[in-house]
């Protein structure tokens, strides 16, 4: 029994652009019945951590100036907010490429080098991943070609071709063609290798080229795609399909056939029936393979169901202390602020009051100093020639001593006069 061909879809080949945690699955099982040997990895690297570093430096800063146990509770502020962001930095430079893959290293859009299975660190924000490509598998690519002429230059319906490529150099790949791009180079390239080789043979020899050698078309091909970096591991026939009316011109020679042979045709039937078999099983084994990759399919997105909501409630937690820890510093700043500026205006309090006791002092001082003056005694002193002190005025200092020394002494705001004058007029009167 023949496969119709013309039902049988073309392999297509695309890239796509994924975040990193589904690049394995989409470079192994493909997209939408796609090939993607290519798959351009989203930039999860952000800034933000950026602003999270100035500000715990700017704490660390206030913490260092301000000094005390405020300035302790800072300093711890900003080291939980330098840590925090430092975290953020390390889960945007990690890189992880699965094995058997090959990632594109780029700097300043710049393809620079290749990046080998494993986890790697792109420290520079200019570094970035470009694209992984899947270079240890054999891709496989179905490739019908319709409408082929023969030497007779009859159309052939169709020539089924079938391949395996693996991409060794993912830099020339990446770089010169794409795998968009590639899918149609390797389609018109398969159809040009067929069309030449159905061109060489007989419309009753077509069948022949069923599982025929196709080297030299593999040779052909790669030929063309070494400039890609890709090579053509293998390739076959595995059917071809012959005009409508060419096959009934066949089937009435089958039937002459068959009716000279009866044991070729019951030979025929008991392997036709024992094909019905063999897939009527492979349909049932296809039909409890597709129930089970439903159930698969459904656990999977279960369980990423419980990952993301689980990555968000983490998320929330961590934007949750990052404000605690911001609203907790810009008080505890505002605190040490209020503070310092209390403390700046008691000292130039105490300064001012400090200056006003000290001039009120002084200002007492002389006007007890004035009194004194005005109120004390001026002694008549009559000198000799010499200088020498005459009984004259030693007579007149002996009466009026008393009359000093017996008087009440004025008052003048509470102060009394001072007992040095008063001791100098008594050490004057013994002298006398």
């Amino acid at each position: 029994m023949s496969v119709d061909i013309r039902r049988q879809q073309a392999s297509k080949i695309k890239e796509a652009v994924a975040a990193w945690n589904n690049i394995r699955q989409l470079l192994q099982s493909g997209e939408s019945g796609q090939v993607v040997p290519v798959v351009i990895p989203r930039d999860r690297r952000r800034f933000g951590w950026m602003m999270l570093f100035a500000l715990g430096i700017y704490l660390l800063g206030v913490a260092i100036f301000s000094g005390g146990p405020f300035g302790v509770l800072i300093g711890l502020g900003a080291l939980v907010v330098l840590g925090v962001s430092l975290v953020w930095y390390w889960t945007g430079v990690v890189v992880e490429i699965e094995q058997g893959n090959t990632g594109i290293l780029s700097s300043y859009g710049k393809i620079v080098g290749t990046l080998p299975p494993g986890r790697h660190f792109l420290w520079m924000p200019w570094e970035k991943v470009e694209a992984v490509v899947d270079t240890s598998t054999e891709i496989p690519y179905n490739a019908p070609v319709l409408a082929c002429p023969t030497r007779e230059n009859v159309p052939l319906k169709a020539i089924e071709f079938f391949l395996k490529f693996r991409i060794e150099d993912p830099v020339a790949f990446v770089r010169n063609i794409g795998a968009s791009n590639f899918d149609m180079v390797l389609s018109s390239a398969v159809q040009d290798a067929i069309r030449q080789r159905s061109r060489q043979v007989q419309t009753e020899r077509a069948y022949d080229l069923r599982g025929s050698d196709v080297g030299d078309m593999q040779a052909y091909l790669n030929r063309q795609m070494a400039r890609y970096g890709v090579r053509i591991t293998g390739a076959n026939i595995p059917d071809v399909q012959l005009p409508d009316q060419y096959q009934q011109h066949l089937a009435t020679r089958e039937r002459v056939a068959k009716e000279l042979d009866a044991y070729a045709r019951e030979w025929e039937l008991i392997r036709k029936q024992r094909t019905d078999s063999l897939l009527m099983e492979i349909e049932r084994a296809k039909k409890v393979r597709d129930a089970k990759l439903v159930e698969v399919k459904g656990a999977v997105n279960r369980a990423r169901e419980v990952v993301a909501r689980m990555l968000q409630d983490k998320e929330t937690e961590a934007q949750r202390v990052r404000w605690e820890i911001e609203a907790r510093g810009r008080a505890t700043l505002k605190e040490a602020e209020n503070e310092a500026r209390g403390l700046q205006h008691l000292g130039q309090a105490y300064q001012d009051n400090r200056a006003v006791l000290q001039y009120e002092l002084a200002r007492r001082r002389l006007q007890v100093a004035e009194m004194l003056m005005r109120k004390a005694p001026r002694p008549v002193v009559v000198r000799g020639q010499e200088g020498e002190q005459t009984a004259l005025s030693t007579l007149v200092l002996a009466q009026m001593l008393p009359n000093l020394l017996t008087a009440p002494q004025p008052k003048s705001n509470g102060t009394q006069a001072d007992p040095k004058l008063r001791n100098m007029l008594n050490s004057d009167m013994s002298h006398s």
